[in-house]
């Protein structure tokens, strides 16, 4: 970790500048209408033409916003892909990716690129009042989930907070809004590696990667470049850099951010802590990092059965949680009112039904290979049900790593034979049910089969491990329409 490097922004100066917003959408045309009142010359330039994109773009105009749409930015020809005359600064949406014709254009002459998380930070406290800290959390997968988890844990300390950021809740309301949130207030912040990636200046009260896993490589080039994206998260940190003691490329990014002076490296763990640790001890989650002496005492936090539900990765979650709100000095009671009033979001490890002595559950979010492995880790004997969109991933580790807990596979989806190969290689005894489709009236045949390879005291788990938009709009509807499906089988 270094330490001591004295991090500044500048203050930028609004009024009068030409400032090109790249997208519209939901950061794009709020960033546009926060510029334009802030009396920059806004240009709004767009991939896309439709009819969403024509609606918007006459909403911003009738405000003096000059808008171009154009086909694609991947080409320098088109009009997303040339920089609009007299540019002094882009802001961009987050998931613009940085080869883009418009970005090479503004590097080629020195203009900065900020994203609208960038925007809000520079924006706080332009009221001349100290603005509210960010505790900040990142990560492959559990960002949302601890976020809100901290959110309630500093909401039962009598804080005044909001979980904002990639969660859904704009961060430019959070800092302009008619009752902004100010010193003696704190923001639980979600980011991707996407605004990280376009937010140079941030600079967190206490931050926590909270795993790392490769996700994301079409848009950042290699796993090392999403890491550092990641590990952005950490630079000027004033307070703790949080990481998984599970997974050591978290604490190298530690090591490797360069953090305020005093600021500390904290490690979470499902095990035992260490000094300057949280863990877990005999089924209660302890704090030995923020106590007195912590070579030889730790603080009880709260019990494991506090946690909803309290699969492993989860429990990880709320350690994460737990150490930025302990950072911040909330009281060991606060934690764990926080972690007994919280109610995770629907389709992560949710229990749908037991039907004849199995469990279902949906857990649709995981996406992804790392999200499937920790869902499957929390269950003895599994019936999966995966498949979907691969998004490029390889799945022979996670089959690998889960055969010993597989009763049956259930597959579904566009790129089912990846997985299906990975079972042959590394889980050859295991039953598997190929459904050769990838209309939605799939699911309800992958739970009747998944119902027929079950017995008494397994889990039929959905955890696709995929993308669902082969099949589904997004991994909501596929969730809702397992859970419809084992609703019937109880009927």
């Amino acid at each position: 970790m270094g330490s001591g490097k004295v991090i500044s922004s500048e203050p930028f100066e609004f009024q009068g500048k030409h400032v090109t917003v790249a997208g519209l959408g939901v950061s794009g045309v709020p960033a546009a209408k926060v510029l334009h009142g802030l009396g920059a010359h806004v240009t709004v330039v767009n991939d896309g033409d439709d009819a969403r994109a024509r609606a918007q773009a006459e909403e911003l105009e009738a405000l003096g916003v000059t808008v171009r749409l154009g086909d694609t930015a991947s080409n320098s020809g088109s009009a997303a892909g040339t920089l609009p005359e007299g540019t002094d600064l882009i802001v961009t949406a987050p998931g613009w990716k940085p080869d883009k014709p418009l970005f090479a254009a503004a590097r080629e002459v020195g203009i900065e690129i900020w994203g609208d998380v960038e925007l809000a930070w520079r924006l706080r406290g332009r009221d001349g009042r100290e603005a509210a800290p960010w505790l900040a959390v990142t990560g492959t997968n559990g960002k949302t989930t601890t976020v809100q988890m901290l959110a309630s844990i500093l909401t039962a300390a009598g804080l005044r907070t909001a979980a904002v950021g990639n969660i859904g809740v704009s961060l430019l309301d959070a800092v302009l809004g008619e009752e902004p949130y100010r010193d003696l207030d704190v923001l639980a912040v979600e980011l991707s590696s996407y605004q990280l990636h376009w937010a140079p200046s941030l600079r967190a009260h206490s931050a926590v990667v909270l795993n790392l896993a490769p996700d994301h490589l079409d848009w950042h080039g290699s796993m090392e470049a999403y890491a550092a994206d990641k590990g952005r998260i950490y630079e000027g940190n004033r307070v703790a850099c949080v990481y998984n003691v599970a997974d050591k490329a978290t604490e190298d990014l530690v090591r490797e951010a360069d953090v305020e002076e005093g600021c500390r490296a904290i490690g979470f763990t499902l095990g035992t802590p260490g000094p300057s640790q949280l863990g877990v001890v005999d089924g209660i989650l302890v704090d030995r990092a923020f106590v007195e002496n912590r070579q030889k005492n730790a603080q009880e936090l709260a019990e494991v059965s506090d946690v909803s539900p309290p699969a492993p990765h989860n429990i990880a979650n709320a350690l994460a949680a737990a150490a930025l709100a302990r950072a911040f000095g909330v009281p060991a009671a606060a934690v764990r009112d926080g972690l007994r009033a919280f109610t995770p979001d629907a389709h992560r490890i949710a229990h749908v039904a037991d039907v004849d002595g199995v469990a279902y559950v949906d857990d649709s979010k995981a996406t992804n290979t790392h999200a499937a492995q920790a869902s499957l880790a929390a269950y003895d004997s599994v019936v999966w049900i995966a498949g979907g969109l691969a998004k490029g991933a390889t799945f022979d580790e996670l089959v690998a790593q889960s055969a010993e807990r597989l009763r049956g596979v259930v597959l579904i989806g566009a790129d089912r034979a990846l997985i299906h190969e990975a079972l042959v290689r590394h889980a050859p005894e295991v039953p598997v049910v190929d459904l050769d489709r990838t209309d939605t009236g799939a699911m309800p045949a992958a739970v009747r089969e998944a119902r027929r390879l079950a017995v008494a005291g397994d889990t039929v788990l959905l955890a696709p491990a995929c993308a669902s938009m082969d099949m589904f709009v997004n991994y909501n509807k596929r969730g809702d329409a397992f859970a419809d499906a084992v609703r019937e089988l109880g009927a």
